[in-house]
């Protein structure tokens, strides 16, 4: 193995259909049209020295050592900013050039410390390598000048001299070796969309500032890594480099944090991870990164891990390691006890979104196979469950439409529910740069998240509804459309059936589905709503995203086809730059729906009734398939309550802290005789747990996720399990301790079985996904190389079918005892319910959910900033503290759900989504009033949770 070494082109490549011949020191290049001369120079296989270059973002034209001379012309141009021209001759290296360049970097040396020796850099200096592509030996003007690099000049204070800034957890700022090549700044501007960072001073005063000159982690940077990766010196460099050394080997793989699914270079020494690297030929983020991709690995080796299997008789029991033999067969004698004494159905079990696909497909076949019932469900079915049913009943698949370069393309975007600066923060900056090229954005959420104005960017219209109303929102949106006649007749009647188009319309036209009618629902001004809806309509390519505040309510799944009637009556689907686009929260949501983790439906979403899908699974699995569905996550917790339910095997899930009405479920799983948790830490759920199986990381494991627009990415092992196994090993233990025999020794193989039994996957396999790094299903003789954009000729159901959404009210309501709405969402430091990146120095950013009301409703509680709070509704009720802010409208309230000791869900109602048992997390009628400090309940919830951790102390058997 060797460290990947990806060609940095010095400028991004042009998008021109037209090409051009120029030739470059003798060689001819053709390019496209607007190439710059660097970047063919470097297609033909020619570098010219730079420093102020990257192909990450624009051409800039600073440093001065990129010039050329160009046959015919005076001067010596810039490389990177000069673009190529028909015929053109080009001479990269030349004595007047090669005396420029030295020159200048003389200037550059001069004011640069020389510890090359010990800085961290070393080996991996952009300025060290050009001082050596130069041929630089010496500095004319000595190296002791009036600069900012030493603490002292002539024995006085130099106030040039700024010290470094180590504030950021995960990198440092070295002002001393900057040399203002603005790389950083740009890719701060350009690449993430943030503008944290400025270039303050004059001449030798020039330095790298964060915001006015405050430290990085005071500062509005989100450290997504951009900076430090562009930067070409030292100034910016991960604390891990420093602290580890430089990176020796590298290996390609697949972040596990959300569902954008970004490609890094694990960088490794020896088997240490020194950093990780955003991937430039990573289909899904295209070079970039986020905070916690980049940086927050750190829980794969954090003390919390549990790496050996446990069990105990009763949760009231301290845990007791035993060897992997033990545990396993402990379980598959408890499963076959309670099937013998309860019946084949008294066990299920619940897949991960966090593992690969093979691990998921695994479990649902362990369960399927080997307990014989379809008692299986994921963690999509709390978060977009009505996905899965909403876009199958309207276009046919139940997935997203578009890939993310679709969003280069689009005009206007409606981005409802959804708050990508947070939970997809690779695709908003992706999104914030086609913002900030001119495309349009209405936003609809009851807060005021950050794209609706931020630097150089602002909404057209924000619909800050009532939460709840997003049917009725719609709708109206959707009568706008329909009745000044702004939709695509023709799109409509080739792609859709117009009978049941026209029914549609005349329910949308009815006036009491008007803005007007509807601001009394949802506190939208009605001119609001015509506004946005024109826009959509009328300018061109019109994309919708949406999240968890679109499917995580009553009418989850009425919405989800509300938003395909809008994209379906504007002819916004089936080509780049449109679409109905779907925002994934965990790293393989939609992987696991893939798998067949519902209780209804195998692999690929073909019901399990079907007797020929099931023909299909019986013959290669070699058992007979029960034909009824089995029990959502819901309804094994309602029947173990009951007593008819007993036993559960959950994997990479932690139900206790992200599912609704908290006390129910801890009823649920202390009903039970043998819960099986399948993770790394010690984690909620674990706390009513009799079995633990030690999980492994995504750095520790082969295999692919599936990320939010289909995309199956290779996540490769970089590193061996410190539990042991990869967590598909241990699902096969599980499986060969309960009597099947499987043998599988790579997943490349579980890979295969699953291209034999799952039509759009068909194609798939790891020798394609080498060639080509991704692909997005379907794939199959059809689409060979997979589909990065669905239904550009035809809807995969036949014809597009629009449905009525009759806008029913959550029976979830305010009133005198709860008078304000509790909605939920998520911050970009942390993750889910926060058991990884509450793990790694992330908590610098948020220590701690915190409760935001809005002044109007602070004052009239009497509540000030950083007040303890009682929250409460009809639910239960937890403490936490209190931050004012304008975000949230009077009567909305808002809190994350990433840490334990909050556990905001002990609030949320057991109110569903009609069709799916999705969750209502979005609306919670609540009351707030002052506190003291945590509640009765968080005070012995916290007991009972240290009570459960006890591990007692290994005893070997030589003792």
């Amino acid at each position: 193995m060797s460290l990947i070494q990806e060609v940095d082109y010095g400028t991004p490549a042009a998008k021109s259909d037209k090409t051009v011949t120029i030739n470059v020191d003798g060689f001819d290049v053709t390019v496209p049209e607007g190439t710059s001369i660097m970047r063919a120079s470097m297609e033909a296989g020619i570098q010219v020295p730079k420093l102020c270059a990257t192909d990450m973002v624009d051409a800039f034209g600073s440093c001065r050592l990129c010039l050329v001379e160009i046959e015919g012309r005076n001067g010596t141009p810039s490389s990177c900013t000069t673009p190529v021209a028909d015929g053109m001759v080009v001479h990269t290296q030349t004595e007047r050039l090669k005396k420029i360049r030295k020159g200048v970097m003389e200037l550059y040396i001069s004011d640069h410390p020389l510890d090359c020796l010990t800085c961290a850099a070393n080996g991996d200096c952009e300025l060290q390598d050009m001082a050596g592509a130069v041929g630089l030996r010496d500095v004319r003007y000595g190296y002791d000048g009036g600069n900012h690099v030493k603490t002292r000049q002539n024995g006085e204070e130099n106030p040039r001299y700024m010290a470094k800034d180590e504030s950021n957890p995960y990198f440092t700022y070295d002002p001393s070796k900057c040399i203002v090549c603005s790389r950083c700044v740009r890719a701060c501007e350009e690449v993430q969309g943030t503008f944290a960072l400025t270039i303050e001073g004059r001449g030798f005063e020039s330095r790298v500032s964060p915001g006015m000159h405050e430290n990085f982690l005071d500062s509005e940077c989100v450290s997504c890594g951009a900076c430090v990766q562009a930067c070409p010196t030292a100034t910016l460099q991960e604390k891990s480099v420093i602290e580890i050394g430089q990176p020796e080997h590298s290996v390609v793989t697949t972040c596990a944090y959300c569902g954008v699914g970004c490609s890094f270079k694990a960088e490794m020494r020896g088997d240490e991870l020194v950093r990780m690297v955003p991937y430039k030929d990573g289909k899904a983020n295209r070079g970039h990164s986020c905070v916690k991709g980049r940086f927050a690995y750190g829980y794969a080796s954090h003390k919390d891990r549990i790496l050996n299997p446990m069990i105990r008789e009763n949760t009231s029991d301290p845990w007791r390691e035993v060897s992997w033999e033990e545990a396993l067969r402990y379980t598959a004698d408890k499963f076959r006890s309670i099937q013998a004494k309860y019946g084949k159905a008294a066990i299920g079990g619940i897949t991960s979104s966090r593992c690969t696909n093979e691990e998921t497909f695994l479990v649902q076949k362990l369960i399927r196979a080997g307990f014989g019932n379809n008692n299986v469900d994921t963690c999509a079915r709390v978060c977009h469950s009505p996905t899965g049913y909403g876009l199958k009943t309207t276009f046919g698949t139940s997935a997203g439409t578009q890939d993310f370069d679709s969003v280069e393309h689009t005009d206007v975007v409606i981005l409802i529910g959804a708050n990508p600066t947070d939970g997809h923060p690779v695709f908003a900056s992706r999104l914030k740069k086609r913002l900030r090229q001119g495309a349009e954005l209405i936003v609809i959420d009851p807060r005021r998240i950050d794209l609706v104005q931020s630097p150089h960017i602002k909404a057209a219209a924000h619909l800050a509804l009532r939460p709840g109303t997003n049917v009725a929102v719609l709708t109206s949106l959707a009568h706008v459309i329909v009745t000044e006649g702004l939709f695509d007749e023709a799109f409509i009647r080739e792609r859709c059936d117009w009978d049941e188009f026209q029914d549609w319309a005349a329910f949308v036209s009815d006036p009491q589905n008007s803005p007007e009618e509807v601001e009394r629902l949802s506190g939208v001004p009605a001119e609001t709503v015509r506004k946005a809806a024109r826009i959509f309509a009328r300018g061109g390519n019109g994309a919708i995203y949406y999240g968890l505040g679109v499917t995580e309510h009553s009418q989850g799944s009425t919405t989800v086809m509300a938003i395909a009637n809008l994209a379906m009556a504007t002819g916004n689907i089936g080509r780049p730059g449109v679409g109905v686009n779907p925002l994934r929260g965990q790293n393989n949501v939609q992987g696991s729906c893939d798998m067949g983790s519902f209780p209804h439906e195998l692999p690929g979403y073909r019901h399990i009734s079907d007797d020929a899908t099931r023909d299909v699974f019986e013959k290669i699995w070699g058992v007979k398939l029960d034909d009824e569905p089995g029990l959502r996550i819901p309804n094994m917790l309602d029947a173990a309550v009951e007593g008819t339910f007993k036993g559960i095997y959950i994997q990479g899930e932690d139900i206790l802290q992200s599912d609704p009405d908290t006390k129910h479920v801890a009823a649920g799983l202390a009903a039970m005789e043998c819960v099986v948790v399948h993770d790394l830490f010690l984690n909620e759920t674990a706390n009513h747990a009799h079995v633990f199986l030690p999980g492994s990381t995504f750095l520790e494991k082969d295999g692919t996720f599936t990320n939010a627009e289909r995309r199956i990415n290779r996540v490769r092992k970089v590193m061996s399990p410190k539990n042991g196994f990869a967590d598909w090993e241990v699902t096969q233990n599980l499986a060969r301790a309960m009597g099947l025999d499987w043998n599988y020794t790579h997943p490349s193989q579980i890979m295969d079985e699953i291209a034999r039994t799952t039509p759009s996957f068909a194609g798939v396999n790891y020798d394609l996904l080498e060639r080509e790094g991704s692909i997005q299903w379907p794939c199959n003789e059809k689409a060979p190389l997979g589909t990065p954009v669905m239904h550009i000729d035809g809807f995969v159901r036949g014809k597009g079918k629009f449905v009525v959404t009759e806008y029913v009210a959550t029976d979830e309501r305010t009133g005198p005892r709860f008078p304000l709405l509790l909605t939920t969402g998520r911050i970009l430091s942390q993750y889910n319910v926060g058991a990884q990146t509450r793990r790694t120095e992330n908590t610098a950013w948020h220590k701690e959910d915190l409760l935001e009301i809005h002044p109007h409703d602070a004052e009239q509680r009497g509540i000030r900033e950083g007040d303890w709070i009682r929250l409460a509704s009809r639910s239960g009720e937890t403490s936490l503290r209190a931050t004012i802010t304008d975000r949230v409208a009077p009567g909305v309230v808002y809190t994350t759900f990433h840490h334990p000791g909050t556990q905001a869900n002990v609030i949320t109602t057991d109110y569903t989504d009609w069709a799916t048992n999705c969750p209502e997390y979005k609306v919670t009628a609540v009351q707030v009033t002052p506190s003291n400090g945590p509640t009765e309940w968080q005070v012995e919830y916290d007991k009972q949770a240290e009570q459960s951790r006890r591990i007692l102390p290994r005893v070997d058997a030589a003792e």
